[in-house]
């Protein structure tokens, strides 16, 4: 309960500053409140998506940022701010839900959730700050080694894991120094989902209770990476907007009606377009990099 009161705070805090920080650049901007605000149905179509196979497993950022890659939905710079806002909300009603049907030891849920808001809060600002081609090449990056998770995963490669719902001793300084830096990496876009359960699994805990850990862990770094992007005026609001509204009916009707699906042929598929897209992020910075050299030698 109080895990869940903290919690509650905490998106309290960041509704507040997303709704003021919205008003305020939306009146400072050329267009003003006439800009559209309300998401067309692709951004409401991704956040449902995207959140119903977040809920399932798979996660949500290697998806939702190959659908904007190829549509062209949001600028490759914009792309972690937007995803850590949009997704926020969603995350947190998943968190509600698997952490309150999944046991798992309470101090070690919550030192891992502490180390990756410490992450989330130490690598948001620095990302916010990145220019346009560094984040291509680090998106591009991050989403290879999802892709690679997803693989070992289809592959069988990844640990089983144990029975233990509980870490002491190394193994939680281990957890804790991986959730801070899985933390942190989150904030450029890579999911924390296939990375945590691997190091939990790894570790000896029951991989059921990677859930209530990644999705806790994320209700709670989410927010404050979120927060910092919010305020820095680095993300895209209205594709933000339409992963929260789509995203959370994608949430309860994966976790309260549907709860699995065959996902085999999906994560096969997620795989193929998550290489894809992380090729094209990469070709950008390419091409940003001729880009900048020819207008330097210009000059």
């Amino acid at each position: 309960m109080i895990l869940f009161l903290v919690l509650g705070v905490l998106v309290v805090c960041f509704i507040g500053v997303w709704v003021f920080e919205a008003r305020r650049a939306r009146r400072r901007s050329a267009q003003g409140a006439d800009s559209p605000l309300w998401p067309d149905a692709v951004q409401l179509l991704t956040g449902f998506g995207t959140n119903f196979l977040d809920a399932l497993g798979i996660g949500n950022f290697a998806t939702t940022t190959s659908i904007f890659k190829l549509r062209k939905i949001v600028p490759d710079e914009l792309m972690p701010g937007t995803l850590n806002v949009g997704h926020t909300l969603p995350v947190v009603t998943e968190a509600l839900i698997y952490v309150s049907i999944i046991e798992v030891n309470p101090a070690t849920l919550i030192l891992i959730i502490a180390a990756s808001v410490l992450g989330a809060w130490v690598g948001a600002p620095v990302v916010a700050r990145w220019p346009r081609r560094t984040i291509q090449i680090g998106l591009g990056s991050a989403l290879i080694g999802a892709a690679a998770l997803m693989l070992m995963s289809q592959l069988g490669l990844m640990p089983i894991g144990g029975n233990a719902l509980a870490l002491g001793g190394v193994r939680l300084v281990i957890s804790l120094f991986g959730s801070f830096w899985l933390g942190a990496l989150m904030t450029l876009g890579l999911g924390f989902y296939a990375p945590c359960m691997i190091m939990v699994s790894m570790l000896g805990m029951n991989p059921a209770a990677a859930f209530p850990i990644m999705m806790g862990a994320c209700a709670f770094l989410m927010p404050v990476a979120g927060i910092q992007f919010v305020r820095r005026e680095r993300y895209s609001l209205r594709p933000a907007f339409g992963l929260t509204l789509g995203g959370i009916p994608g949430v309860l009707l994966a976790a309260f009606i549907v709860k699995s699906l065959p996902l085999g042929a999906i994560r096969w598929l997620v795989v193929c377009v998550v290489l894809y897209t992380s090729t094209m992020m990469l070709r950008s910075a390419y091409l940003e990099r001729r880009k900048q050299a020819r207008s330097a030698a210009g000059k």
